[in-house]
């Protein structure tokens, strides 16, 4: 498992964290990324040739099983109004979630 504190999540945050600087969200990315469809990610580390296959394999599974950590990863440079419209945007989709599943 990928210790959250390792240099790897370093760079894993360094490569992402641009897409959400400057309030740049994108509600249909945070919906695609709340129901776990980490495929965009996974791939931009597959062909950025920083990570061996494990490093990979682990960040895939955790993310798919817990796909705010990638979030969270994603957030890291975000400036504050931007962490917390995703926040909020996140709780709504926590809380649509159950209906979505159910329809």
């Amino acid at each position: 498992m990928m210790n959250p504190h390792s240099t790897s999540w370093d760079y894993v945050a360094a490569m992402f964290s641009y897409e959400f600087q400057g309030g740049g969200i994108d509600y249909d990315t945070l919906e695609t990324l709340h129901r776990g469809d980490v495929r965009e990610w996974v791939e931009a580390l597959e062909h950025s040739g920083l990570f061996d296959g494990a490093t990979i394999a682990d960040a895939r599974t955790q993310w798919k099983r817990q796909p705010r950590l990638l979030l969270d990863i994603l957030l890291v440079d975000a400036d504050e109004m931007t962490r917390k419209r995703c926040d909020m945007a996140w709780i709504s989709l926590d809380r649509l979630a159950p209906f979505a599943q159910s329809g």
